[in-house]
Parts: C-alpha cells; structure tokens; sequence
C-alpha cells in the first residue's frame, strides 16, 4: 500500500496506483503510450529516476502540446534538477519540435503547481470552471502557456539561471529564475 507521503505527491494525478501490482500495470500503458508521452527524471547527481513527467494533448498540426503528469519526488522537488527538466522540455518543445504553444494545466486546488507554473515563465491564461470531474468532484482548471515568441527570452532566462556561476559553493541559487525573466508587459 502508498504511505500517505507518496499519496500526498499523486493527490492531483489522475493516474495514480494503490499497489506494486496496480504500478506495473500503469508502467506497462505508459512504455507503449504515444500520448501522454512519459519521460523519467534523472537526478544526474546520484544517477536516480526521482521523477516523471509527460508531454500530453500532442496536437501537431497546430503545434500545440502540454507538459503533464509530473510527479517530483521529494529529492528533487523545488530543486535545480526540475527547474533544469522543465528547461529541456521546453528546449525541445520549441527547439526541436518548432511547437508554437508549450501548456501546463493544472487542477486550481493545487496551488504549488500553479506557482511553479508561474516561477517556469507559463502565463496564466484562464480558469475552465467544472472543466472535469475528478474523483467524482468538479474540477477547475487553470491555464498556463509559454509560446514560441516567449521562447527566446524565456530561454535566455533558464541558461543564466542555470549557469553554474548562479549557484554557490553549497548548491544554493544567487539569483531566482524570475530574476533573469524580463518584465512581463
């Protein structure tokens, strides 16, 4: 059975196993799932898969997709290592992808996901009301995007933010991401 600290992590994720056997079923959809599509994160420091994360709503003949799904543990929640997966998501969104639109929705009761939403350079968009049912409830949803106009800048912001002369002997940031963002007009 999930601890209560494992269960607090999934609390917003739709997709969320109770037991090994429910997990192994779940990881068996997602390796052949063309979408979502998941990705692990790799702490490159111990080598360990701490998270995961999905690009999702794949639309390429509008150049639309979105990052979901994510779930961070907690040795790499709030850390540079999101804030970098986060990056290389968007890097390749927009880089390789040549996407026009980057989405991160979210449930409007988790309130640290539309922080990092915001702190990541998506611009609240709008709140869908009773947008999904949700474990049998309504669910609100708020939109946040980045477009391929906000990239470059965006882009400039992470690589500064990220740079190891941004972060002290201690791992620490000198600088917030939102820092190196130019204001928004």
């Amino acid at each position: 059975m999930v601890g209560p600290g494992v269960r607090d992590r999934f609390r917003y994720i739709g997709d969320s196993p109770e037991d090994r056997e429910g997990f192994d079923a779940w990881l068996a959809r997602c390796a052949v799932s063309p979408d979502p599509l998941f990705y692990a994160v790799i702490d490159a420091s111990s080598g360990r898969c701490e998270g995961r994360q999905s690009l999702k709503n794949i639309v390429p003949e509008h150049g639309v997709i979105e990052m979901g799904n994510v779930v961070w543990g907690p040795a790499i929640a709030r850390t540079r290592v999101t804030t970098e997966a986060v990056f290389l998501f968007a890097r390749h969104v927009f880089d390789e992808l040549h996407y026009r639109r980057f989405e991160w929705m979210c449930n409007v009761r988790n309130v640290r996901s539309m922080r990092a939403a915001l702190r990541f350079g998506f611009a609240y968009e709008a709140t869908f009301r009773e947008h999904r049912v949700f474990r049998g409830d309504n669910r609100d949803t708020a939109w946040f995007a980045m477009t391929d106009r906000d990239w470059p800048a965006l882009r400039n912001a992470f690589e500064q933010w990220l740079h190891p002369a941004n972060f002290d002997e201690r791992g620490e940031q000198k600088r917030r991401l939102e820092e190196f963002r130019a204001p928004v007009d």
